[in-house]
């Protein structure tokens, strides 16, 4: 079988690590034999994910970092044919894919998209882009954004939709008396909290009633209890039991500034939850026709979404209904793990006999 091995060079949980669980456990039923180079900080959630006849290598954070020697020994033990760096953003997991470069034909990717530098790391940046067999992201607009900033090319750069597991037994709508509005995320700027209590604010003085519930953690979880004091808004920590989180919602927000495509976003809709969400990523152009789409960093327009579907229950269902039809038909994890197993193999048939010298 052909080897791929992956690297998580993240220091917390999210989107991303998911999506990799995803491919870990479809590798082998795609011809793989997978192993993985996983940080310390997500490793341990990641391991069950590891498939027989794979190897996990725990190694330190190299996010940030100028070297990543870890890693590379790690990944020289593991021989791959092709290694596959999970990328946070453009520019900072630089030490882990200069390791994957040294060792076999690597791939990247990247998840988020962002500031690609300026002057020479701009250029460092795009040299060490080009290198790579192939970059991958879930977003066009991120896909627009390495070749119109960093000159890649367009066939040098694959744009593969992320994917969800879709249950058989989806648990749909609540139906509390009082709607219940649930969000899920990294506390940070990044997906836009504050915007969303913002929003509850203005929902509470029109007079419309309804509780929320934001689970996860992060750097910025004290400044938003802080915020929400006085608002019908709970936070209940760290979600490990996504499906069990959703199950007692009645709406889905993602209330993001940025976003490749929202895994979270997709997991409601396969659990055939309404869901309203900013137009980050990918979001309107693939799932606009089922999911309320709202202008990014816009808590008015995100309060009058809401508003309008809480004020009426047979749009609610009827959407809820429409965002499970829509999982069912496109946002199976089945299909990103296909494409990105192609992927891989295309590398492999256009590097046989001139992959880069490695370790021995």
């Amino acid at each position: 079988m052909r080897r791929v091995t992956f690297v998580a060079d993240s220091d917390a949980w999210g989107g991303a690590e998911v999506h990799l669980t995803h491919l870990l456990r479809r590798a082998a039923g795609l011809g793989w034999t997978a192993s993985l180079v996983a940080a310390e900080p997500v490793a341990a959630r990641l391991a069950p994910f590891v498939p027989p006849g794979g190897a996990l290598a725990v190694v330190p954070v190299a996010r940030h970092a100028a070297e990543a020697p870890a890693v590379r020994a790690a990944l020289a033990a593991s021989r791959p044919d092709v290694v596959a760096v999970n990328l946070v953003d453009p520019a900072s997991n630089a030490a882990a894919v200069d390791a994957a470069l040294a060792v076999a034909p690597a791939t990247g990717t990247l998840h988020l998209g962002g500031d690609t530098l300026q002057g020479g790391r701009r250029a460092e940046l795009a040299a060490r882009y080009r290198r790579l067999a192939a970059v991958l992201t879930p977003s066009s607009d991120i896909a627009a954004q390495l070749s119109a900033d960093l000159g890649l090319p367009a066939g040098h750069v694959h744009v593969v939709p992320n994917g969800v597991d879709v249950p058989p037994d989806p648990a749909g709508p609540a139906g509390h008396p009082v709607p219940r509005v649930g969000a899920l995320g990294r506390l940070t700027a990044q997906k836009g909290f504050d915007l969303l209590l913002e929003a509850v604010r203005r929902l509470v003085a029109s007079g419309t009633a309804l509780e929320v519930v934001v689970g996860g953690e992060g750097r910025d979880g004290a400044a938003l209890r802080a915020a929400a004091a006085g608002l019908p808004v709970t936070f209940p920590g760290f979600v490990d039991d996504v499906r069990g989180f959703l199950a007692g919602l009645d709406v889905f927000v993602v209330s993001s500034r940025a976003e490749a495509g929202p895994l979270v976003l997709m997991e409601a809709m396969a659990e055939g939850l309404p869901c309203v969400s900013t137009a980050v990523g990918d979001v309107a152009a693939r799932l606009g026709g089922d999911v309320v789409v709202v202008p990014a960093g816009d808590a008015g327009g995100l309060a009058a979404a809401l508003a309008g579907l809480l004020a009426d229950p047979a749009r609610r269902a009827d959407l809820g209904r429409r965002a499970r039809a829509r999982a069912i038909a496109d946002l199976d994890a089945d299909l990103t793990a296909g494409r990105t197993s192609a992927v891989l193999a295309g590398v492999l048939r256009r590097d046989a006999g001139k992959g880069p010298e490695r370790d021995s």
